[in-house]
Order: C-alpha cells, then sequence, then structure tokens
C-alpha cells in the first residue's frame, strides 16, 4: 500500500509536490454530518441568491474578475507547486477564466431574460430559473479553469456550488472558494468539500443536491451517471478524450505540426483534449515524423516555475500508467523514436515520447494516454484517414488539416464524429462555444449560452384572460 493510500485510509487528502515528491499539506476529510451541514446552509443561502437581481450577480463577478487578475501570479505559482503546471501556462490558465468571467458579464443578461413566444395564449413566454445547489466533481489537471467553466454560468443562472475538488489541489479549491466570497458573492454559496471520490455518491443522495457535473474520467463518469440515475438527478459529464488530428496530403505541414506539438504539450498532455492520435496520409508520413521529432527534441523538460515547454506528470502513479501504455505499444510493434524512459531524477518527469508505426489494436491508438507522448498513424488515402479517427470510443474534439477550406470544414461538420472539430488548429475551449462530447466522452454542454442553460428549469409561461 502507497503512503498515498495509507493516508486515505486516515482519512486525509494529500497535497504532494510532483516535482520532488514532497507532501505540501495534508487536508482532515470532512465528516458526513459537516458535509451535510455545509450542503444545508449553502441551500438556504441558493433560496435567497436567487431572487436578487442579475446587474448584482454580475457585479459580483466583475469584482471575482478583478481579483483574478489582481493575483495570478500567486493562483499559478499555486498550480505549478500543487500539480506541476508550467508557470507561464497557469497564468494562461488564470487569463482564460479572466476571458470567462468578463464573457457572462457581457452576455448573460441577454441568455436570462425571458423569451416572448407567439402563441394562442394571450401572452406566452420562456422563463429559465434556477435549480438548486450544483455539485462539481472536479479534476486536478486545470484546478482554476474547470471550476469557473462550470460555477460561474451556474451562480450567474442564480445557482449555488458545492464543490468536489481533486484531493492533490485542495489549496487551489480552498482559494478558489475565498474568491468567490471575497468578490461580495454571499458568503456560503460557494463551498468546497473535503472528500474522497469514494464517497461521493453520499453527497450525490443528499436531497439538497439538485444536479451534478463532473469533469473526469469515463469510468468516473459512468458511476456518477449511476448514483444521480438512481435519485433520478440531471448530469453533464464531460470525460476522456482519444482527438484524433488528421493530416491531408495538401497540408502545411510545419503549421500543422506546430498544433500538434501546441495541443498535446499543454500540461504535459495531461488533458482530455490533447492531440493524442496524429493519423498523417502516405504522402506525407516520412516528411512530419522527420520534422516532429527535430521540433520535439528542442523543447525542454524541468522545474515548472522555469520557463520551460514540460513539468512533471501529475504522480508517480500517473507516470507509472503511462508508460506502461507506451511499452505494452512497443511489444505489439510501434516504434520508438523519442523518450520512452523514465528519467533518473527527482520527481513524476517523464520525457516527451514519439512512437510511429502506432495501430489500432495497440494502446497508443486504443486508449487514452493521459501524458506527454505522440502516436503517429500512417493512413493510406483521405478515407482511410477518417476511418481511422473515427475509430475510437471517445468522441471529444479531432482536428483535421488542409489548404483546401472547403473540404476542411466538410470533413469537419459531417465526418469526424467529436463535439469539437477544428481545422487548421489544435483543439481548445472558447467561452463563446459550447463544450463537450459524444459517444464516451460524454453528454451535455459547458460554455457559451448552452452551458449557461445546462442547470437552469426552462419554464414555459403561457396566459389568457379567462
Amino acid at each position: 500500500m502507497s503512503y498515498y493510500e495509507q493516508r486515505i485510509l486516515m482519512r486525509q487528502l494529500l497535497s504532494i509536490n510532483p516535482s520532488n515528491g514532497s507532501v505540501i499539506k495534508s487536508f482532515d476529510q470532512f465528516s458526513k454530518k459537516k458535509i451535510d451541514h455545509i450542503i444545508g446552509g449553502a441551500y438556504k443561502i441558493q433560496k435567497n441568491w436567487r431572487d436578487t437581481d442579475l446587474q448584482f450577480r454580475l457585479a459580483c463577478l466583475e469584482r471575482l474578475s478583478a481579483i483574478l487578475a489582481d493575483y495570478k501570479i500567486e493562483y499559478a505559482s499555486l498550480m505549478a507547486e500543487e500539480m506541476g503546471k508550467p508557470f507561464k501556462q497557469g497564468i494562461g490558465e488564470i487569463e482564460k477564466c479572466i476571458w470567462l468571467c468578463n464573457y457572462f458579464i457581457g452576455n448573460s443578461k441577454n441568455y436570462l431574460n425571458d423569451k416572448i413566444v407567439k402563441t394562442k395564449g394571450q401572452k406566452s413566454f420562456i422563463t429559465f430559473k434556477p435549480l438548486g445547489l450544483i455539485l462539481g466533481i472536479m479534476p486536478w489537471n486545470f484546478p482554476f479553469w474547470q471550476v469557473f467553466r462550470f460555477s460561474v454560468p451556474s451562480i450567474i443562472a442564480g445557482n449555488g456550488v458545492i464543490l468536489k475538488h481533486a484531493p492533490n489541489v485542495q489549496g487551489c479549491a480552498f482559494r478558489i472558494e475565498s474568491i468567490f466570497s471575497e468578490a461580495g458573492f454571499p458568503k456560503n454559496l460557494f463551498q468546497n468539500i473535503v472528500v474522497s471520490s469514494k464517497r461521493v455518491s453520499d453527497v450525490i443522495k443528499n436531497p439538497k443536491i439538485a444536479a451534478i457535473t463532473l469533469t473526469g474520467s469515463t469510468l468516473a463518469g459512468k458511476s456518477v451517471a449511476e448514483s444521480s440515475g438512481r435519485v433520478l438527478k440531471k448530469t453533464v459529464l464531460e470525460l476522456g478524450g482519444s482527438d484524433p488530428y488528421v493530416i491531408l496530403e495538401d497540408a502545411d505541414i510545419e503549421k500543422s505540426i506546430n498544433s500538434c506539438i501546441d495541443g498535446r504539450l499543454l500540461n504535459a498532455g495531461q488533458s482530455c483534449i490533447s492531440a493524442k492520435r496524429l493519423i498523417v496520409v502516405d504522402k506525407l508520413y516520412d516528411q512530419f515524423l522527420t520534422l516532429l521529432e527535430d521540433k520535439l527534441s528542442k523543447k525542454i523538460m524541468g522545474d515548472p516555475k522555469d520557463d520551460v515547454d514540460l513539468g512533471p506528470m501529475v504522480s508517480i502513479e500517473a507516470r507509472e500508467l503511462v508508460h506502461n501504455q507506451v511499452l505494452k505499444s512497443i511489444k505489439n510493434g510501434a516504434n520508438l523514436i523519442l523518450g520512452g524512459e523514465i528519467p533518473e531524477i527527482e520527481g513524476a518527469y517523464y520525457p516527451i515520447t514519439l512512437l510511429s508505426n502506432v495501430k489500432p489494436g495497440m494502446a497508443a491508438f486504443d486508449e487514452e494516454i493521459f501524458g506527454p507522448v505522440f502516436s503517429v498513424i500512417k493512413a493510406t488515402n483521405e478515407n482511410n484517414a477518417i476511418d481511422l479517427a473515427n475509430n475510437s470510443p471517445f468522441g471529444l474534439g479531432a482536428a483535421v488539416f488542409t489548404k483546401n477550406i472547403h473540404k476542411g470544414e466538410e470533413i469537419a461538420k459531417n465526418r469526424l464524429d467529436a463535439g469539437l472539430c477544428f481545422v487548421n488548429d489544435f483543439v481548445k475551449s472558447d467561452p463563446r462555444l459550447p463544450f463537450g462530447g459524444v459517444k464516451q466522452s460524454g453528454y451535455g454542454r459547458e460554455l457559451s449560452i448552452y452551458g449557461l442553460l445546462e442547470f437552469v428549469n426552462i419554464k414555459t409561461i403561457v396566459i389568457n384572460n379567462d
């Protein structure tokens, strides 16, 4: 049994620096009685919050945005320490949270206003009312962004938030809780609870929890969906992905490679929308592989607080899982071009790894590899490339690279099975656009108007004289 597992049994969650393995802080899990008390208090606060003027809510959000801007260096440093995100990427994450806040400041009123619909009734309209308390089960890989992504639209719509964050980023979790309070949102409207994943089902059962959103693995999503289904509570699930990047023969090869690198190295490849399968048509394959190897060999791995391209993975256990997937793929015929060896240095570091000759039946093709591994797959032609792209249980993001924009649009729109499809760019979230997947990558949408309306009662009102 690992040290981490032992502490879980002691009802403690650990924040461990993945750069050196040192324990930053331990957090005692909350008792069921304490959790029920927190939820009960938040439930009462939300009943008042739902009746507040939207302009007041948005004024709070403006202050929240300002706090993020003032303390982004502190928050980026906290992420680097708790989960190994390179500092410059952490700054980018906070700036994206600010963008999110400003987007909903500018658009929420229009989205939440009553919508008049002409019917035979004297007056008919659609109004949008909050559901209540939303339980957010969030991952460690984007410890600020993922939380803000669901909580900002939820709270602006009039809901309250109970956050169950990942065990290793409780420092981030409590800092986020304090940000909402400091911004003027009612105390206890947003609350973090310290609880292991094994006890989440009890939280879901609490009758004061109205709905649940989860960002995490497909396995975790199935478990939450089952628990929520038993008590008939709505869920939004943003799950795993094995995003294909299709490189057609008329693609700008250098730009496509740069996009693949940017899409894969963010957060050491530990992202659901990372560029995980690079599918290259035969005509470009050798040239693509050579240039990709050259560019990857120049990337720098090191302390996330320094100016590096790649920090550590989140844990030794996570690294072992990725390494085993690489070894299995090599055993089944994949060629190792770069990396693939655990470095003899302190921390959970894993080098950029490049695999070629990847085919269906290999872990590097069939499974989601949550780490800095580039899996390059040869396709005989365009149709074969698209077939390979869709040959996956996942359907989160996808990209296609071609100089023929009309062809790229047609492929993205009609032929790739994914919730997000990009042409000549790597997949990324945008507050203005809905985010979510199909198949084993989940259901429901976050961001934009579609995310804002996930956790509201879309209520029909019809009025007649008689």
